[in-house]
């Protein structure tokens, strides 16, 4: 199986568990003492898509590579929203129940399935309200799926209104290609927020208007976005602001 190479290994250092597949490069961490945290920066960036949408027991969320659980652990403590992930490696979901607590919910599904493949389900067409893509082995370098036909068939996973936010790596070669597919996928709007992490650039990708922002109203969102959960929300309201008034994503 194509994952046999990536065997999941685990390392702690001042009360944090760390991920890895068999290097040094971390995949996921999680603070043993307040668990649900997101503990790497650019995870908490993930969740941007909080600036845009307002979960409710409807919201269908799907995370592309579970890691260490820390964005499936966040967004079922803090959110109603349903979800969906989907992690080609059974040992990792395997290690995430043994020592990174894992939790058990009606409201979460794994499936064992190659994120490309798994966009393409029929079932997956315009089903979903934020997706959250974060896909690397071993190497950590860049994500092992960006391609053009990838981010269409994740913009076809959601539904007339949505957001994608996607783990890249600004010192790869891989970085330009994939934020040009992403771009060609969601003509929309496409921006991405500053690098946090030693390399880690979140893209953040839209169907529907929701970019078409009050100046006001968003940072009064960002707001409650900081206040509700924790994040840093006011600053990357102004970073997206700041990119939209410079014509980053297009407001019509």
């Amino acid at each position: 199986m194509p994952w046999e190479d990536d065997e999941p290994t685990i390392s702690e250092a001042s009360g944090i568990r760390y991920l890895h597949f068999g290097s040094e490069w971390v995949q996921g961490a999680m603070r043993l003492r307040r668990p649900n945290d997101l503990v790497i920066a650019y995870t908490q960036q993930m969740m941007a898509w909080l600036l845009l949408l307002d979960p409710d027991t409807d919201t269908e969320v799907g995370i592309l590579g579970l890691g260490a659980g820390a964005l499936l652990r966040f967004t079922l403590r803090n959110t109603p929203a349903q979800i969906t992930t989907v992690e080609w490696n059974p040992m990792v979901t395997a290690v995430c129940r043994a020592h990174f607590r894992l939790p058990d919910s009606p409201r979460s599904v794994i499936h064992h399935e190659d994120a490309a493949e798994w966009v393409k389900w029929p079932e997956n067409i315009g089903r979903h309200s934020a997706l959250m893509v974060d896909l690397y082995d071993a190497e950590a370098e860049g994500p092992v799926r960006g391609s053009l036909e990838f981010y269409q068939d994740c913009a076809r996973a959601l539904g007339e209104t949505g957001v994608i936010t996607v783990n890249l790596f600004g010192n790869h070669p891989s970085f330009e290609p994939n934020l040009q597919a992403l771009r060609a996928a969601f003509p929309q709007g496409v921006l991405v927020l500053p690098e946090v992490d030693a390399g880690n650039r979140v893209a953040l990708g839209v169907k529907g208007r929701l970019f078409d922002l009050s100046v006001g109203r968003f940072l009064e969102r960002a707001e409650r976005v900081e206040r509700q959960y924790r994040l840093p929300a006011l600053r990357w309201a102004r970073d997206i602001l700041q990119q939209l008034q410079e014509g980053a994503a297009p407001r019509d």
